[in-house]
């Protein structure tokens, strides 16, 4: 009778442990699930158009000269012209490729879209001259534009607008840095782990 209770007792205590354990592990999945989506919720959210806005302005002047009999007889147009423009440098993270490991508790960044730029100049023309002979034409305007793009380009490389729209991105996807350190897994750019905001913006290659 004895030896019943001790067997009755030895099996109600393996039910209880096993009971235990599958509960635990039960725990464990629901946690790894919860973290996974999580993760992948913070990097949706991350996941938007992220634009830096400029004003630039300059002034130029256009001169053309039509000439005739052996350069004889000339006929100028010129004109005086404001340019104001409007220019956005964006990064739509809606493109950026990633990888979740879930085993190793990684994210590795596959790729991050490069910037794109977007110039709306708005042109006026003051002080203008031409004749007959030489009046201005739709050529004229298509090199005025295509001039002014290519000025305007040359003053954003030079200004901050391009590092501003960088810092602003760094800024964006160290939210994902953040959380990942927070939830002790690891972010990783072209093989290398990314551990504190400085660390990214010298690694991440843009």
């Amino acid at each position: 009778m004895l030896k019943k209770i001790i067997v009755g007792a030895i099996l109600v205590v393996v039910i209880i442990l096993a009971f235990k354990f599958c509960e635990f592990k039960k725990e464990d999945d629901s946690t790894l699930d919860y973290n996974t989506n999580l993760i992948q919720q913070q990097i949706v959210n991350v996941g938007k158009l992220v634009v830096t806005e400029g004003h630039f302005s300059e002034v130029l002047t256009y001169k053309n000269q039509q000439k005739y009999m052996m350069d004889i007889l000339s006929f100028e147009k010129k004109a005086l012209i404001i340019v104001n423009a409007d220019v956005t440098v964006s990064y739509d993270l809606h493109q950026m490729k990633y990888d979740i490991d879930e085993a190793n508790k990684t994210i590795t960044i596959l790729s991050i879209p490069k910037e794109e730029i977007k110039i709306s100049p708005d042109i006026k023309f003051y002080d203008v001259e031409q004749s007959q002979m030489n009046p201005f034409t739709g050529d004229d305007y298509n090199k005025i534009n295509k001039s002014v793009k290519v000025n305007l380009a040359k003053k954003i490389e030079k200004s901050t607008l391009k590092s501003n729209a960088q810092n602003r991105l760094i800024s964006e996807l160290s939210k994902i840095l953040i959380l990942t350190n927070t939830m002790g897994w690891k972010l990783q750019y072209e093989g290398k782990v990314i551990e504190n905001e400085k660390d990214f913006a010298t690694k991440v290659k843009l």
